[in-house]
């Protein structure tokens, strides 16, 4: 719908699968939804689809309920968060959510949508992501792919409207992935009516009970 061309991550997870890697994880935390991603393995069930985006926003996909289709159903999962959403909505969806279903899927490689347009400076987004959170995002995903698949892990960078968040972001990435140990951030609490909490319940409502663990620190 206009941002890319060629979707890469969806290019490369299909070549992983033609190599004989069965399953794979995408997480994408570009701020817009990756409702072309979503489309491309909504059916597939040995992709797993995690996509974290400010909601409601362009392109108007990714609610709660859209969990795949068909024999794929279960293995997408949407977090949308509320404008204005920052390092603690960020870290604690990954934390409660994305470490819980990527442990229960068991992916044989980890593809990252790296977006850098949910950082507080970004013109075209209204998110408040610092570098510390995509530290702490690349420091779990990493810890998570070092745990599952052996570190196969590969972030794709998309979008960023901000030089500053880019730089931030991107820096911040790199840190996480070259440390001799990938940094740990501190537990994010839920406390009952905050945003965080209002997602994952939503998150785990949307999932039931098919995913052990899911909402859990």
């Amino acid at each position: 719908m206009g941002f890319c061309l060629f979707n890469n991550v969806a290019i490369a997870a299909r070549a992983a699968q033609a190599e004989g890697i069965e399953r794979v994880l995408i997480f994408d935390w570009d701020v817009h939804h990756g409702n072309g991603t979503q489309h491309s393995f909504e059916t597939d069930p040995n992709v797993f689809y995690v996509s974290a985006h400010q909601f409601p926003f362009y392109p108007g996909t990714g609610s709660f309920g859209e969990v795949g289709i068909g024999r794929g159903e279960g293995t997408t999962l949407n977090i949308p968060l509320p404008a204005g959403a920052g390092d603690t909505e960020y870290v604690g969806a990954v934390q409660r959510l994305v470490l819980p279903a990527a442990r229960a899927f068991k992916p044989e490689l980890i593809l990252i949508s790296a977006g850098f347009d949910a950082h507080r400076d970004d013109p075209l987004a209204e998110m408040n992501v610092s570098a510390e959170g995509y530290l702490a995002m690349a420091g779990a995903m990493r810890t998570a792919a070092d745990e599952l698949c052996g570190g196969r892990l590969a972030f794709i960078l998309e979008g960023g409207y901000a030089l500053s968040g880019l730089r931030e972001g991107i820096e911040a990435t790199l840190a996480a992935t070259l440390a001799p140990i990938p940094p740990v951030a501190e537990a994010v609490g839920a406390p009952e009516g905050t945003t965080l909490r209002q997602v994952v319940d939503q998150v785990v409502a949307a999932h039931g009970s098919s995913i052990p663990d899911l909402g859990s620190s």
